[in-house]
C-alpha cells in the first residue's frame, strides 16, 4: 500500500575523498567513557559495563554548518568525539572480530542540553531530552579505514573560539573501539550505517550563539560548526 506522504531523505554523511555519501541509519553514543569525564560529571570513572543512549538519524549536521542554539535550555555543551561509522553487519562479535565491521572514522560533537540532561538524571528519568534533539549530532566528513587505518592512538583537541577546552587522546578511552563494539553487538545486530559516538574527554563546557567550534582528531577531516541565534521557529 502507498504511504500518506513522503518522509524525507535518508540522512547521509560525506566521506572523504569522494563523491559518494554514507547512508546513516541510527546514532549510538556511549556514556562517560574517559576517566577525566566522568570524575567531572561527578561520577565513578572505573571501568564498569559501558551504557549508552541514541540520537535520531535527523540529528546528523554537517561540516561548517550553523547549529540553532535548542530552545529550552539555558547551558547547551559541546562534547567533541571520535566516531565510528559501521559498513556491515554483525552480531555477538567477539573484540578480535569487531573492526571488520568499520568502513571509516570521524570527528563528531555530542551537543547536549546539560541542564536538561542533569534534571532528568537526578530524577532517575531518560535522558532523551537532554541529548536527542535537532542539530544535535554535527560531524565531519568519514574517512575511510583504507585511507587512515584502525584509530587507537590520536590527539582529540576542541577549541571554542580559538581557546582549547577539551585536549586529549583517544587512547584513553575506557572501552576502545574494538570493546565498544563487541559489547554492542550482544544486544543488538549492528548494521551498515550505524554511527557510534564514543565517549568524550574532559573539559565539556557551554557555549552561547556566535560562538565558533572546532574539533581535531588526528589524521581525520576537521570539524567547525557555528552556534547560531536563540529563536527557532517551529511553525
Amino acid at each position: 500500500m502507498p504511504p500518506i506522504f513522503a518522509l524525507p531523505a535518508r540522512p547521509a554523511a560525506a566521506i572523504a575523498g569522494s563523491a559518494d555519501t554514507f547512508p546513516v541509519g541510527r546514532i549510538i553514543c556511549i556514556g562517560r567513557n574517559y576517566e577525566a569525564h566522568a570524575r567531572e560529571m561527578g561520577k565513578d570513572p572505573s571501568r564498569e559495563a559501558p551504557f549508552f543512549f541514541a540520537k535520531c538519524a535527523d540529528a546528523l549536521v554537517p561540516n561548517g554548518a550553523t547549529v540553532p542554539y535548542p530552545p529550552e535550555t539555558a547551558n547547551y555543551h559541546f562534547e567533541g568525539e571520535l566516531v565510528i561509522a559501521i559498513g556491515k553487519a554483525g552480531a555477538k562479535l567477539s573484540e578480535a572480530d569487531a573492526l571488520d565491521l568499520v568502513f571509516g572514522y570521524a570527528v563528531g560533537l555530542d551537543m547536549t542540553r546539560r541542564d536538561l540532561q542533569l534534571e532528568a538524571r537526578d530524577k532517575g528519568r531518560p535522558w532523551e531530552i537532554g541529548k536527542n534533539f535537532a542539530f544535535s549530532a554535527p560531524m565531519a566528513a568519514i574517512s575511510p579505514v583504507a585511507d587512515v587505518g584502525h584509530m587507537v592512538k590520536a590527539p582529540i583537541r576542541l577549541t571554542v573560539n580559538g581557546a582549547i577546552k577539551q585536549d586529549g587522546d583517544i587512547a584513553d578511552l575506557i572501552w576502545d573501539c574494538a570493546e565498544q563494539i563487541a559489547y554492542l553487538s550482544r544486544f543488538e545486530r549492528l548494521l551498515p550505517g550505524d554511527l557510534i559516538f564514543t565517549g568524550t574527554p574532559a573539559g565539556v563546557g557551554a557555549v552561547v550563539p556566535g560562538d565558533v567550534i572546532d574539533v581535531t582528531i588526528g589524521g581525520l577531516t576537521p570539524l567547525r560548526v557555528t552556534i547560531g541565534g536563540k529563536e527557532v521557529d517551529f511553525a
